[in-house]
């Protein structure tokens, strides 16, 4: 599909306006976090429900929501003041690769990150820089596993730096940093601009803006994600990141 730079802006704005909507939410990741108003309950379900984000969307949102109601009614309250017997509520959880091992130890290195590390926004604010977080992600993984850790969890915080698209956490910035104004992101984090927000990529985003001449690398990693950023930030360099509901709703909805 050619398009000149004005038709695809167009073409793009449309999309956005037409998936970046509540109905949105009920089949995606994010109501997960929405269920909750306090700013720390959406940070954490926003970050597990983000975890879990690969495979069966169905499956996602259920296990989504069957994590956090294990948890309880304030993700945050939770976290700070457990007791250790309290997490053998966890037993039997599963999603995928993601257990209770894993669900047990992101408790753990949530409670260090807002005890000793100023919570999950100024971990992330730390390393940023005025156009990317990518050096963010990098060090937020170093920050999530700096306390003694199962070596299997590792796997499921990506990092840019080792080559990684990080389509999990990418995402998870959005819903966070981004304000939409239409009920969808939350825009609840101050100290980092959604022109700093880089497009999550997956294999349906990525198999769109190659279609669409946003991307010419064929692998989904962080170079691809770089050069995707380029080309969205030409759109729109204040919001970037909500093409992103165009190219997932033209990959996932139509097929495009």
């Amino acid at each position: 599909m050619k398009l000149n730079k004005t038709e695809l802006k167009e073409f793009l704005d449309e999309k956005v306006n037409k998936y970046n909507t509540i109905d949105f939410i009920e089949s995606d990741p994010i109501s997960v976090p929405h269920k909750y108003t306090q700013k720390e309950d959406i940070e954490i379900a926003g970050l597990l429900a983000a975890t879990i984000s690969w495979g069966n969307r169905k499956m996602i949102v259920k296990n989504g929501h069957r994590m956090l109601d294990l948890i309880g009614e304030s993700p945050y309250d939770f976290v700070m003041s457990h007791k250790k017997f309290q997490l053998e509520r966890f037993e039997g959880y599963v999603h995928r690769t993601f257990n209770e091992i894993d669900l047990i130890y992101f408790i753990t290195a949530l409670r260090h990150i807002y005890k000793n590390r100023g919570g999950l926004e100024n971990v992330f604010n730390a390393q940023s820089t005025a156009n990317s977080l990518q050096s963010s992600i990098h060090y937020f993984k170093q920050v999530f596993f700096e306390i003694k850790h199962p070596v299997r969890t590792t796997k499921h915080i990506s990092d840019p730096f080792k080559g990684s698209a990080a389509k999990k956490i990418n995402m998870y910035l959005r819903w966070l940093v981004r304000k939409d104004n239409k009920g969808v992101d939350f825009g609840i984090w101050k100290t980092i601009k959604p022109s700093q927000l880089s497009c999550p990529l997956d294999v349906h985003s990525g198999n769109v803006a190659r279609k669409l001449g946003l991307l010419n690398r064929p692998q989904n990693d962080s170079k691809a994600v770089e050069e995707l950023d380029t080309n969205l930030r030409l759109l729109d360099s204040v919001d970037p990141v909500k093409y992103d509901f165009a190219l997932f709703g033209l990959g996932i909805f139509e097929k495009f």
